[in-house]
């Protein structure tokens, strides 16, 4: 029975995922069939190339109708990420918190699994929630090329991995405040908290020099804040991100195993 832990969370969330994939996919599509018309657009792309911080703000540098321009300011930098944030941030909130306070995590601890596998399983749940909404999405990027919209296919597969980990990332931030507190709300705050905080330093760095010093700290600038789309992630970019991931899913693993489950 222990097994099907996983299935049940996903089973439970399957509408969300259909609709969320569903629509970033629609999204995507119409992204991508706009480009040829405004790829010409001087003054759209004077918008970005001659004011670096609208730049900023919408996660560009150079001209928005450039094909990195046009994908960055308009989904990788900002809506892409969202959409995988409150997928994972939603489900890292309510997965131990949320059973807590409805009475069910109690139930969950009863069955023959281990708190070290029940962690497991969660963190598998985060990467399932949002990889069919990251996946439809680099799909229809990629089929961009057939409208003039041409990025690295390298380029494009490492980006979007890049903002699924990082989405887990901070997911298992989101588990790990509600095992701390008790309290889905507040975990959902929280690590809603961190995740914006986290995307307007990586924006904001370009303009604001504080920003710029704290950069490193950001998983949004390892993720998509440093020209991804043009020549992927950089080692170091996963580096971070991978080790950030298993450093939390070590620590919420110790942090379960020591809660008290009633």
């Amino acid at each position: 029975m222990h097994a099907n832990i996983a299935l049940i969370d996903l089973r439970l969330r399957r509408r969300s995922i259909l609709w969320f994939a569903g629509g970033l996919a629609f999204y995507a599509f119409i992204l991508v069939a706009m480009y040829p018309s405004v790829r010409s657009d001087s003054s759209l792309g004077d918008l970005t190339a001659n004011n670096p911080t609208v730049g900023a703000l919408l996660g560009v540098s150079g001209s928005l109708t450039s094909p990195t321009g046009w994908v960055n300011g308009n989904l990788y930098a900002n809506f892409l990420p969202l959409m995988v944030l409150l997928l994972t941030i939603g489900y890292g909130a309510s997965c131990i918190a949320g059973q807590s306070e409805d009475g069910t995590l109690g139930l969950v601890a009863t069955l023959p699994l281990s708190r070290r596998r029940l962690v497991r399983e969660k963190s598998a749940v985060l990467v399932l929630l949002a990889l069919p909404v990251a996946v439809v999405t680099m799909a229809f990027i990629l089929l961009g090329r057939h409208y003039d919209l041409t990025l690295p296919t390298g380029a494009v597969v490492g980006t979007t991995a890049a903002v699924l980990v990082m989405g887990v990332d901070f997911g298992l931030v989101a588990l790990i405040i509600g095992v701390l507190t008790g309290s889905r709300g507040l975990a959902l705050g929280l690590a809603s908290g961190l995740a914006a905080a986290s995307y307007l330093v990586s924006s904001l760095a370009p303009v604001i020099g504080w920003a710029r010093t704290v950069r490193p700290a950001s998983l949004f600038y390892w993720a998509v804040g440093s020209d991804q789309l043009s020549k992927g992630p950089s080692l170091t970019a996963w580096t971070v991100l991978v080790v950030a991931g298993v450093v939390l899913h070590l620590a919420a693993v110790v942090l379960v195993e020591r809660l008290d489950i009633r």
